[in-house]
């Protein structure tokens, strides 16, 4: 069973997570978005949707102030209300309690109790081997090779480190909990207030348990005035005299084992209800998230549990945007169901903007198109109507990369497919809409086309890419011929202000793709020069347009000073 300490998750995703990442009403989503993916991460782990998400009912609760009122009393924030939540990340939780609820997830909280005392309870009350997910070290006191509890704790890089009894002598010098709990206690925490014994290290505080045995036989020889075995003559005093102090760190430290939680742990996980689950995340912008979630659960289960739409009664139905790598191409939406916006001037039915439109973006590992592996695709026909890719691109992706799109190494690996199936699938869906006389629709696409093509060389050099391109539209060119001479960057946050797309999750693959799309429809809309051209005639001239707006960028450049400028009009690949 996986104990999540849902706090320190959410608390560690608010403060590393991009809080540029918010919801319909422009609140912050990003600890969500931390924690649902650490909590599918889990499961893939362990292969096991056996995960309890607990929570703090009182973060300072009131048996622990009274034996010492200093315990995280710097973290409060709001004297009056006695919080430490900033009210960006308040608004969070009750949106990622919604989800992992009606994901069946169960979310454990005691009144006057944090979430260390449910973890504890929960861990000696399980008759099956527990890990606990938390940066917390207070929680490594719990870990016990008698009843296989181990604690998993989050490192930077999207690592995790595993500490079961046995690395406790190499990883703190201390034998088992117990002991860790009095050499923490001797360290102090100043963020929880609490103090320890001045001059006491880690290290000094494991030397002294490891030659003493425990705390109170440390106590008792120093007092006894023994001066071997690291206890100097002022590491006594001190010890001396921060005794109580001491006895008092322990007490606060010491978690319940029997707070009435409530649930029955045989039971975990609960019901699936993914009507409840969409409803939740609906314009929350988490729903990368939220299906990742959703699918791993559904993978580690392997269909036993129980799944229910409870609002009707009716079979599950898979989300609209999948993560995956099947090679379908994306649902076709007729015109009936999807009609174009009426355009100024006589459009003919064969012009490309009146054509079946379908975005398409990559997230990958750098900027140049010759070295920059795949990380993400998205192939996307409306809100309702996507497919996505997680690729393991088969290298590190640089820290630069990762802080834009937000994928680790790590993750990648644990959770993508093979970037030669992602490769051949994205080719695959290329060629069906060729067929389907589709138009694909991209901000910039001669980066991501070029990446793709640098990939296909790879890994499947046998295909020949160019032959499988429909109809390309790249909203830059457009954007650049309809308003030449518009100061500002024309990136695609910027290009979609000004063409009123909301684009809430920029570098997500799927949010990148649907933006596109909605600013070639305002282009088309805003110009009937463009909107009447043919698929063969948008095309070349988007080629005339690129080489064009290449050559003034090189001149401009030049006149600036930079005399070896060189700027590619290649399109629609380099």
């Amino acid at each position: 069973m996986v104990l999540i300490d849902t706090p320190a998750l959410y608390y560690r995703a608010f403060y590393s997570v991009p809080d540029s990442i918010v919801n319909d009403e422009g609140q912050p989503v990003n600890a969500v978005r931390g924690v649902l993916d650490a909590i599918a991460q889990m499961i893939r782990r362990f292969d096991s949707p056996r995960v309890v998400a607990t929570m703090d009912a009182d973060w300072r609760p009131a048996f622990r102030t009274a034996i010492m009122p200093e315990y995280k009393a710097a973290r409060v924030k709001d004297a009056e209300a006695g919080t430490e939540i900033p009210s960006e990340l308040a608004v969070q939780l009750p949106i990622m309690t919604a989800v992992m609820s009606a994901a069946g997830i169960p979310i454990a909280e005691v009144d006057g109790t944090e979430a260390d005392d449910v973890i504890a309870t929960m861990a000696a009350e399980s008759r099956t081997p527990v890990v606990i997910v938390s940066p917390d070290r207070d929680l490594l006191a719990l870990i016990d090779a008698a009843t296989d509890v181990s604690v998993l704790r989050p490192r930077k890089g999207g690592e995790w480190e595993a500490i079961t009894q046995a690395d406790l002598p190499e990883t703190y010098g201390v034998p088992d909990g117990t002991r860790y709990r009095e050499l923490a206690a001797m360290r102090g925490d100043p963020s929880d207030g609490l103090p320890g014994a001045p001059g006491i290290g880690e290290k000094t505080a494991a030397t002294l348990l490891a030659n003493f045995g425990s705390l109170e036989s440390i106590i008792k020889a120093a007092k006894a005035g023994v001066k071997t075995g690291g206890l100097s003559p002022k590491r006594a005093i001190t010890l001396i005299e921060v005794e109580e102090t001491l006895h008092k760190t322990i007490e606060v430290m010491r978690c319940l084992t029997d707070v009435a939680h409530g649930l029955d742990l045989e039971t975990v996980p609960g019901v699936l209800d993914r009507a409840a689950v969409e409803a939740a995340a609906r314009g929350q912008n988490i729903r990368r998230s939220v299906d990742n979630l959703v699918t791993t659960l559904g993978s580690a289960d392997n269909g036993s549990r129980a799944e229910t739409n409870l609002s009707t009664g009716a079979p599950p139905q898979p989300f609209a945007m999948t993560t995956g790598t099947s090679a379908a191409a994306p649902a076709q939406v007729s015109a009936a169901d999807s009609p174009a916006t009426p355009l100024p001037g006589p459009v003919s039915a064969d012009s490309w903007s009146q054509s079946r439109l379908v975005g398409f973006d990559l997230e990958t590992t750098g900027v140049d198109p010759s070295t920059a592996r795949i990380v993400t695709a998205a192939f996307v026909e409306s809100v309702d109507s996507s497919r996505t890719w997680l690729a393991d691109p088969g290298v590190e992706i640089p820290e630069p990369a990762r802080a834009v799109h937000g994928i680790t190494t790590e993750f990648a690996q644990a959770n993508g497919a093979p970037i030669a199936e992602v490769v051949a699938e994205l080719c695959t869906v290329l060629a069906d809409l060729k067929a389907d006389d589709a138009v694909v629709v991209g901000h910039n696409v001669v980066y991501d086309l070029s990446v793709l093509a640098a990939e296909v060389r790879r890994h499947q050099p046998h295909i020949d890419l160019a032959a499988l391109l429909p109809t390309i539209i790249d909203t830059f060119v457009l954007d650049k011929r309809v308003e030449q001479f518009r100061r500002g960057k024309r990136t695609l946050t910027e290009t979609a202000k000004r063409w009123k797309v909301t684009l809430l999750d920029a570098h997500d693959a799927a949010a990148d793709a649907l933006a596109a799309l909605d600013i070639s429809r305002a282009l088309a809309e805003s110009s009937a020069e463009i909107a009447k051209l043919t698929r063969d005639e948008i095309m070349t001239s988007q080629g005339e347009w690129k080489r064009a707006q290449a050559a003034d960028l090189q001149s401009w450049l030049r006149r600036k000073g930079n005399a070896e400028a060189v700027v590619d009009g290649s399109w629609p690949m380099a």
